[in-house]
C-alpha cells in the first residue's frame, strides 16, 4: 500500500534515481512511499469520523471573514457552491486574483447532480455532530489591490481553537448578508479581523463589495436551485433568500 503515487518527478538517467528537489517539471511534486514509512499509519486506511469539516476559501474581495461557522444547510449551500478565487501562481496566465466556483471545489469530478453530494455532507454531520467552518484565506480590510493577505498566524489560531472545541464555546454573532455565524473573540487574533466590515476604512464600500459578492453566489446557484429544498436555496446570502 502507498501513501501517495508518483506524478510529475523528475528522472536522472545518470544516476537512475528520481530527483524529488528537481523543479524543472514542475515544482508541485509527488513522490510514492510505502505506508510502512509512516509510523502511526493505520492498516485499515481509515480513521474515525471528523468532529470538524473545514472548507477553504479565498476571498479575493475581503467581504468574508476569517472563518464562520455553518449549519448543515448553510454547508450544503456552500459545498455546493464551491466558492474561492483563481490567484496568481495557481494556474497559468493569472496575474490577479478572480472569483471562481466550482461546484463541491471539485467540478470537474462530480457525477451527480451536487446535491445529493451536500445532502450525504449534510446527513453526516447531524449524524456524527460535528461542526462545519467555512475558513478564509483570502484579503482582509480591502479586496485585493487595497487590503492584505490574511494572515498565516491568525488562521492557525482560528483552526486551533476550532479543533479544539474552544472556538465553538464562545460568542457569535450572525453575518447581516451571508447569514452564518462569526466568532466575536478568539486568543491570538484581533477582534475586528474576525468582522471583516470593521476592518475596512470606507464601510459604504465594503457593505456595496458585500452585496456585489452575495449576487455573484446567487447567479451562480440559480444553476442548481430547482433540485435543492428551500432550506438550502434560503441558507444563502439572504439577497438569495428570494431566488427560487
Amino acid at each position: 500500500m502507498f501513501g501517495t503515487i508518483i506524478e510529475n518527478v523528475a528522472f536522472n538517467p545518470s544516476s537512475r534515481r528520481l530527483d524529488l528537489n528537481d523543479a524543472v517539471i514542475t515544482e508541485n511534486t509527488r513522490a510514492a512511499y510505502p505506508l510502512s514509512y509512516i509510523p502511526n499509519a493505520l492498516e485499515e486506511s481509515m480513521g474515525g469520523h471528523p468532529k470538524n469539516i473545514i472548507m477553504l476559501t479565498c476571498d479575493a474581495f475581503g467581504v468574508l471573514p476569517p472563518i464562520a461557522r455553518l449549519t448543515p444547510e448553510q454547508a450544503m449551500y456552500h459545498f455546493i457552491s464551491g466558492y474561492t478565487a483563481k490567484v496568481a501562481g495557481t494556474e497559468a496566465g493569472v496575474k490577479e486574483p478572480s472569483a471562481t466556483f466550482s461546484t463541491c471545489f471539485g467540478a470537474p469530478f462530480m457525477v451527480w447532480h451536487p446535491y445529493r453530494y451536500a445532502q450525504l455532507l449534510a446527513d453526516k454531520m447531524k449524524e456524527h455532530k460535528s461542526d462545519c467552518w467555512l475558513v478564509n484565506t483570502g484579503w482582509s480590510g480591502g479586496g485585493y489591490g487595497v487590503g492584505k493577505r490574511m494572515s498565516i498566524k491568525y488562521t492557525r489560531a482560528l483552526l486551533n481553537a476550532a479543533i479544539d472545541g474552544s472556538l465553538g464555546k464562545g460568542s457569535f454573532m450572525t453575518d447581516p448578508v451571508f447569514g452564518f455565524q462569526v466568532p466575536t473573540t478568539c486568543p491570538g487574533v484581533p477582534s475586528e479581523v474576525l468582522t471583516p466590515r470593521n476592518t475596512w476604512p470606507d464601510k459604504d464600500a465594503y457593505d456595496a463589495k458585500a452585496q456585489h459578492l452575495a449576487k455573484l453566489f446567487t447567479d451562480n446557484f440559480k444553476e442548481y436551485s430547482e433540485k435543492v429544498p428551500d432550506a438550502v436555496r434560503s441558507a444563502g446570502p439572504r439577497s438569495a433568500v428570494a431566488v427560487k
